[in-house]
């Protein structure tokens, strides 16, 4: 199996680390994954802020970039859902013929990576070691986008040494949502405070999440909190090893 690695441009800036703990879980688990040098961006910031337009090449880019794998896994269910769900609406509404049918063939080859993990490997156990007391966000995205289910939950719970906590209200959104907090920055914040509030209660040392870009809002808000709770990507602690401790 061919297997390509989507970093997302979110993560390749700012979390390349999750990238790499993707690669490490999967190698661990006998895959060889390739990284596309010519992937960029998936064009959901453009398309959820109206350029519609402007995001097309990026489609077509993405197709042209993964079309010759067996799976394109990302640790994003944001960027997962924006080329599942969006990428055909793109192509069917101002591609050609040819754009359509390649997002048509590659679509149902793009997995977010615990998806991957659950349902094309059927894994749940994948040699992770993390003594830690853990509580896991579901974001919007994977939650009611991609609905991951407890396919997340399943994974952590075979880590050696975890402990997960449930989260109080799990499924209520930290308030992110990308612009979302910038245009409506009031409304994000309250919904952010009742987030860390909850994630403050159970007693959590590590909050995770499968997407960066909510745990970048809710370890911010930690942060200005003085909280010493530190927030991680799932990717990462079902890489991690008993040496990660510290």
């Amino acid at each position: 199996m061919r297997i390509a690695l989507f970093i997302t441009c979110f993560n390749d800036t700012l979390f390349p680390d999750t990238g790499r703990a993707v690669v490490t879980v999967l190698e661990r688990l006998g895959h060889q994954v390739e990284f596309p040098e010519a992937q960029t961006c998936c064009g959901q910031m453009q398309f959820n802020t109206g350029y519609r337009p402007d995001a097309v090449p990026l489609v077509s880019g993405f197709a042209r970039t993964f079309g010759g794998y067996d799976a394109v896994v990302t640790p994003s269910a944001s960027c997962a859902g924006m080329v599942r769900d969006n990428h055909p609406v793109l192509a069917e509404q101002y591609g050609r013929r040819q754009l359509q049918q390649d997002v048509a063939e590659l679509v149902p080859r793009v997995y977010e990576f615990t998806e991957f993990l659950t349902e094309v490997l059927k894994v749940e156990e994948v040699g992770a070691a993390f003594p830690r007391r853990v509580a896991y966000h579901p974001t919007c995205h994977s939650l009611r986008g991609l609905r991951l289910g407890d396919r997340p939950e399943r994974l952590l719970r075979a880590v050696r040494g975890l402990e997960l906590v449930e989260l109080p209200r799990a499924d209520s959104c930290c308030g992110f949502g990308g612009t979302f907090a910038l245009k409506n920055a009031d409304t994000s914040a309250a919904m952010l405070a009742d987030k860390t509030a909850a994630i403050t209660a159970v007693g959590a040392e590590v909050l995770c999440a499968a997407d960066n870009s909510c745990l970048i809002h809710i370890g911010g808000g930690l942060s200005r909190q003085g909280s010493p709770v530190r927030t991680m990507h799932l990717a990462e602690i079902l890489a991690a090893t008993e040496g990660d401790r510290g």
